[in-house]
């Protein structure tokens, strides 16, 4: 019989890539982006800017911002026959199907398919970054039976999105809040999404097949799911005290809370929920209600005193996503779509230096 190697469950701190894209720095605290602090970045700079950073390895500049922004709206249109396919799906696909099985047939309006280069692969990197928004949203209203909504190109990449999901131009500082969200939501080094990715790029398959599989595991509720779980469990409630009974109950119950915990952000809370808490401050203060705040302040205090866990970016985003208009069955989907320029930076990189994923196991089964 084989010698037996060592098993990680998981894979837990095991390093299975070597890359330039980004860097979780425990130890300093810091979500590395190409060299730039994502916080700071996300104080300063705007989503395209994080994904002109992320895939042509740089920020812009004031003319190549422009340029992308343009670049983006050229690109908002999606083929005829995507949104026949989209419109032909029951009504109970859940949305991360629909986006799943838009970004897919995309694939079919690719003429230069089979082509890895770089030069190739950032084309599509950018104009499924214009398309994403109009996939995420219209998927999801075909599959309800409602009607499509045309992009504004009048608005900014981030606003545009977000007038397609609520159908109303938001106010510049709902805007600002939105895009600072997908900024956060970018790129987070290997979660269990991007590793799907890389594999899949692993075998010389295209950046939709790439992207499609990043959906599905993103669709999984371990994964992806927890920011609507959150915003379930806070509409559960009308008060602070009535969320952190119900918190508790569930700690009773030995339920899993979600919004809590993250694998590499053990004894700390994660970096971006701090900001989206300021953000969920900022809206509060701009609406006159603090009750959602003071909520997830309650929660979040219960959690760090009876599990010694910390908020995620999940747990904050989903309450920003509530003031903002969001219906909560988009939280997911506006997750992938955000982080599509990280998945597609992933890909890039396997491709250019590529060896395909093909891990051993331990056998445990009977003698032989």
């Amino acid at each position: 019989m084989s010698t037996k190697q060592q098993f990680v469950p998981g894979l837990e701190g095991v390093i299975a890539a070597e890359t330039a894209i980004s860097f979780l720095d425990t130890e300093q605290e810091k979500i590395i982006i190409r060299g730039h602090d994502l916080i700071d970045l996300s104080k300063s700079n705007d989503y395209i800017d994080v994904a002109h950073l992320l895939l042509d390895e740089r920020l812009p500049n004031d003319s190549e911002k422009s340029a992308l922004e343009e670049k983006l709206k050229k690109n908002y249109d999606i083929p005829f026959y995507v949104m026949e396919i989209l419109s032909l799906l029951p009504e109970t696909t859940h949305p991360m199907d629909g986006m799943r099985t838009g970004l897919s047939a995309l694939s079919g309006n690719d003429k230069d398919i089979d082509s890895r280069s770089t030069e190739a692969n950032k084309t599509r990197a950018y104009e499924l970054l214009g398309k994403l928004p109009a996939i995420t949203v219209n998927s999801y209203r075909l599959i309800k039976g409602k009607k499509a909504v045309e992009p504004d190109p009048s608005l900014s990449y981030s606003a545009n999105f977000l007038y397609m999901i609520t159908e109303k131009k938001p106010e510049p500082f709902e805007a600002k809040i939105f895009d600072r969200s997908l900024l956060l939501y970018s790129e987070h080094e290997m979660p269990n999404s991007t590793f799907t990715a890389r594999v899949i790029a692993s075998t010389n398959s295209d950046i939709y097949g790439a992207l499609t599989g990043g959906v599905a595991s993103l669709k999984g509720n371990l994964h992806g799911g927890a920011n609507e779980a959150v915003m379930y469990m806070l509409n559960a409630v009308k008060s602070a005290g009535e969320f952190e009974e119900l918190i508790q109950k569930k700690l009773i119950n030995k339920e899993k809370i979600m919004g809590f915990g993250h694998r590499v952000y053990m004894k700390k809370m994660d970096p971006r929920a701090l900001e989206m808490k300021a953000s969920l401050k900022q809206l509060c203060d701009k609406k006159g209600d603090h009750s959602l705040l003071e909520m997830c302040e309650a929660g979040e205090k219960v959690m760090r005193e009876e599990k010694g866990l910390y908020p995620n970016l999940d747990y904050y985003a989903a309450p920003v996503y509530w003031m903002l208009g969001i219906p909560i069955e988009l939280y997911t989907p506006i997750f992938f779509s955000a982080r599509t320029a990280g998945l597609a930076a992933h890909v890039m990189e396997q491709h250019n230096n590529n060896r395909i994923f093909r891990p051993r196991v331990n056998y445990i089964g009977e003698s032989y």
